[in-house]
């Protein structure tokens, strides 16, 4: 695919009509399966998951945060992993770039409305990672037939609302922001807190981050930096 992002409009019809064109597209692509079994992470996230990174293949649930589908796709996409994020339009380029992203292998669908299914089914033809922000509901039926495709194809799924046995949730939770003097500054550092659960290992796993440091990496920090309750989904971007 030579096009970086794909942006689908906004009109109806327009949208079925950019479906199909991805549809072509994907189709000369023609992604073999990996023989990966993980999607690599960052060195620095990667004592969240049992495997070291991703378990190809499956579905984890995050908590609404561009920062951490650019975190967590970072380091796939500095592999030459192809990623796309579907119907988050507030996640750019610039930001993209700033986590170190492969923007030659970055596919964008920042609105592609109640089409979010089709365009997420397509790409995962061929896209080895994908984030998507459901825009509406879908039938069980519909969720099971994607999954099977998502293992067949070996795809890994974020989805940042609630999805029905996904492996796992992710979560980003008490950023702080310095670099800001009293009343004077600049914002130039961020630190948070992620934790990942999953079926497999329901216990709590935690590290303290920059996202991303001055040179586009996640950075691990001391994990007694964080603040001591993480309960809670933060909505933050």
């Amino acid at each position: 695919m030579r096009n970086t992002l794909a942006t689908v409009p906004t009109g109806g019809e327009t949208r079925t009509g950019e479906v199909l064109r991805l549809r072509r597209e994907i189709s000369r692509m023609q992604r073999r399966r990996s023989d990966l079994t993980t999607v690599p992470v960052a060195s620095a996230l990667s004592p969240l998951f049992p495997e070291q990174g991703l378990p190809v293949g499956s579905v984890y649930t995050l908590s609404p945060s561009p920062s951490l589908v650019l975190a967590l796709m970072s380091a796939a996409s500095q592999k030459g992993l192809w990623c796309a994020v579907i119907g988050m339009p507030t996640l750019g380029v610039e930001a993209a770039a700033d986590f170190g992203m492969s923007l030659e292998r970055l596919i964008l669908v920042p609105d592609p409305g109640e089409r979010w299914m089709a365009v997420t089914s397509a790409l995962s033809e061929v896209v080895p990672l994908i984030a998507v922000h459901p825009s509406s509901r879908i039938r069980e039926a519909e969720i099971a037939r994607l999954s099977a495709r998502l293992r067949d194809r070996g795809c890994t799924l974020l989805v940042d609302a609630p999805w029905p046995q996904s492996e796992g949730n992710i979560t980003l939770e008490d950023p702080s922001w310095s670099g800001l003097g009293e009343g004077w500054g600049l914002l130039s550092d961020r630190t948070a807190t992620i934790t990942a659960r999953s079926r497999r290992d329901p216990a709590p796993h935690r590290v303290r981050v920059r996202l991303p440091n001055q040179h586009g990496e996640v950075e691990s920090l001391a994990i007694s930096s964080a603040p001591a309750q993480l309960s809670r989904w933060a909505a933050v971007g």
